[in-house]
Parts: C-alpha cells; sequence; structure tokens
C-alpha cells in the first residue's frame, strides 16, 4: 500500500478554541493513531484556545480533525491555504455555509430537501412557531447551546441560552420519532445508523460518555426509507458543496416522513462516534477510513 500513498508527511490539527475542544482533541489522537498505523509520518498539531497554531516544516497536508467554531466553520481551513497547505474535508467557503445554519436551512430548502419548519430570531424577536420546538444558536456544534421546548414557560429561557452562543437562534419545529444520521465519505454514502437514547434527547452528554447512547447500524427502518435518507443525505452533501466527508442527521416521524436537521461536516472521529461506526458497517476500519479521507484532499 506504501507506493500508493499521495501523502507521507500528516499534521493532524486538533483541539482549538471552540466549546468542543476535548472532543476535537480525543478526535485528533485517534486520527493520528490511525494514520500512523497505516505508514504515515504523523505530527500531532494543538490548536491553541487562542486559535494559533505551528504546522512543522515540510508537512505536506493536514488533516483536520477540529470541531465547532475555528474548525467547521472555514477558520481553519482559509489559515492553511493562506499557508500553501492543502487540507481535509471541505473548502472554507462551504465550511461556512454548513456550519452556520442561517445560510444552510435556506439551501436545504431551497433544493427540496425535507426540513423542518424553521424560523431565525435576534434578542427581542417573537417566536412565531408553534410549540414544541427545538432552539439552538446558528452557529455551534454537538448540540451546545440547544434545548427542545414543550412549555411556553420554558421558551424565554431556552432562547436566552442559544443566544448566549451566538446573536441569532435557530428555531424549528420538533419532529418527534426516530434519530437517524447518515455519513458521506466523498461519493460513498454509509449505512444509515439509529441512534437510541433512554429519553430520546441526544444531547452532548449523550453523544459523547461512552453508554448513554447505542448505534443501531444498519437502523431498523424499512428499506426504501433507508435508501431515501441516503439519498438525501448526498443531495445535503452536495447541496452545501462539501468535500471529503460530512454526517447528515435526520429525524423520521412514525408516518414514515423524514427531515433533515443538518450536516456537520467534521463529524467526531472518537472511539464512541458515528461516522467510524457506520464505516465499519460499510466494511472500512477505522485507520482505512482515516487514509480515505485523506487521499480526497
Amino acid at each position: 500500500m506504501s507506493g500508493q500513498k499521495r501523502f507521507r508527511k500528516v499534521a493532524v490539527l486538533k483541539g482549538g478554541p471552540s466549546s468542543e475542544r476535548e472532543v476535537s482533541l480525543r478526535s485528533g489522537a485517534a486520527v493520528a493513531q490511525a494514520l500512523r498505523e497505516r505508514g504515515y509520518e504523523v505530527a500531532e498539531v494543538e490548536v491553541g484556545t487562542d486559535g494559533s497554531f505551528s504546522v512543522p516544516a515540510g508537512t505536506e497536508v493536514a488533516f483536520v480533525a477540529m470541531h465547532g467554531q475555528f474548525g467547521e466553520d472555514g477558520t481553519i481551513q482559509a489559515l492553511l491555504r493562506q499557508q500553501g497547505i492543502p487540507h481535509t474535508g471541505s473548502s472554507p467557503e462551504a465550511s461556512a455555509r454548513a456550519f452556520d445554519k442561517s445560510r444552510s436551512k435556506p439551501v436545504l430548502a431551497a433544493a427540496g430537501i425535507p426540513t423542518p419548519a424553521f424560523e431565525f430570531l435576534r434578542k427581542g424577536q417573537a417566536r412565531t412557531l408553534p410549540l414544541p420546538v427545538v432552539v439552538k444558536p446558528v452557529r455551534q456544534g454537538s448540540s451546545v447551546g440547544m434545548s427542545r421546548v414543550f412549555r411556553e414557560e420554558d421558551w424565554s429561557a431556552a432562547l436566552d441560552a442559544a443566544l448566549g452562543y451566538d446573536e441569532i437562534a435557530l428555531v424549528e419545529e420538533f419532529i418527534p420519532g426516530q434519530e437517524l444520521t447518515v455519513g458521506v465519505v466523498g461519493d460513498v454514502v454509509l449505512p444509515v445508523v439509529e441512534i437510541i437514547t433512554a429519553d430520546g434527547n441526544f444531547d452532548y452528554e449523550q453523544k459523547y460518555t461512552p453508554g448513554k447512547s447505542t448505534h443501531k447500524i444498519p437502523a431498523e427502518i424499512p428499506a426504501a426509507t433507508a435508501r431515501a435518507c441516503q439519498q438525501a443525505a448526498l443531495a445535503v452533501f452536495r447541496a452545501l458543496g462539501c468535500a471529503g466527508m460530512g454526517r447528515v442527521d435526520i429525524r423520521l416521524r412514525s408516518d414514515g416522513r423524514f427531515f433533515v436537521l443538518e450536516l456537520n461536516n467534521i463529524p467526531g472521529m472518537t472511539e464512541v462516534s458515528l461516522l467510524p461506526d457506520a464505516a465499519r458497517a460499510h466494511g472500512w476500519s477505522f485507520p482505512e477510513l482515516c487514509e480515505r479521507i485523506l487521499n480526497m484532499v
């Protein structure tokens, strides 16, 4: 295999200033170990909480394993391009478009991709959608600042929580049903994963604590529904102009209708993460998944 490698010296970027720093450090360490197993010369570059970083001389490519702001919003990608360093994943422009829900949601709606009814609110603006709703900051990941609101008396605190992270909040119709996610790696769509949690709320704690949630792969849904979800995931990936990898979150109602929530353009790469689990079900080991993402640069 070594003769086919496009790159030899790889810098894995992890950490950064976002609220998902700890998860990113774990993702980066796992990716670095996997690439070393495949025979790459790997430097782990920890991006500071102030966004500072230094890539070693001779680095041929950067594997970006950063989540949330600075990592997924196009910032680090633009900085790497200024230094002439190729990087995994989407372009700065596509990253920014996918990460900012005030930009990505209209793209989904315009492309005819089913997504929950939504609106954007700033401080002092009134909600027009009926309860129940989900409210979240437009530029955060990993469910940071997200609330589900079922009672009117809980609304203002939930909106304040979201606006504590961003000046704009996304408010969308709450879709009851199954939590699904679909990974995309290049042109390959991975099996549909169902996420099962005790209370049906896949929040930050459930995402990153082993044993808090389980992944059912493939999801126990009709084959035609699974195909439709996979087609929608690829359509989202392409509509947003993404590259390399992505993971599309979907809710499936009991009547069989599904709704795309969002695309994560640098999904988690930890031992409990969804994309690696789906890749294993597809027949790719974790090191193979990392190498495939690297070779798409």
